[in-house]
């Protein structure tokens, strides 16, 4: 196994340009599985195979609960984000941070402003032995440096098409 070690610290620096400049792209493929529904009994596939899960609606949905689903990736995926983010601006500080941890709540609610669903995230940072007003200062600036709070924030650009595979169709 590959020895695993933190990314660059060139990761911080500050890109100039007219267009955004992608780094990596992934995709992921969730198909309906045996109900025929994404979210009650789906499949997710990532395009280079490493993501390979089922998705199961938690009993609190009325699922039979099981599998992982949407809400747990999402807070997955931002507290690892919010992670990477807040270490690398800590190395490049030289702030040591062992044994810190974000963790994150994602609550999938009725609206009130429309009645439909509404996602709320609740992020918490734990950093055992780093100076209060220092820990503080490294979260305020990993809040504005790292994307998945920046979407939360801000929104994210978003492009919804639909594919017509049968070409009778798009006539």
């Amino acid at each position: 196994m590959a020895d695993l070690q933190p990314p660059s610290l060139s990761l911080l620096d500050v890109y100039h340009g007219r267009e955004a400049r992608t780094l990596y792209s992934t995709c992921v493929t969730v198909t309906g599985g045996d109900a025929g529904h994404g979210r009650a009994s789906g499949v997710a596939r990532s395009d280079d195979g490493n993501l390979d899960l089922h998705l199961r609606l938690p009993a609190a949905l009325g699922g039979p609960g099981g599998g992982t689903n949407p809400e747990q990736l999402f807070a997955a995926g931002y507290a690892a984000c919010f992670h990477g983010a807040l270490s690398l601006l800590a190395a490049r500080s030289g702030i040591s941070i062992p044994g810190s941890s974000v963790q994150v709540t994602v609550d999938f609610s009725r609206d009130p402003v429309d009645g439909l669903f509404m996602l709320t995230a609740y992020t918490c940072i734990r950093l055992p032995g780093v100076e209060r007003t220092l820990a503080q200062e490294l979260v305020r600036n990993t809040e504005r440096f790292c994307p998945y709070t920046k979407m939360a924030r801000h929104g994210i650009t978003n492009t919804v098409a639909l594919a017509c595979l049968d070409e009778t169709a798009e006539r």
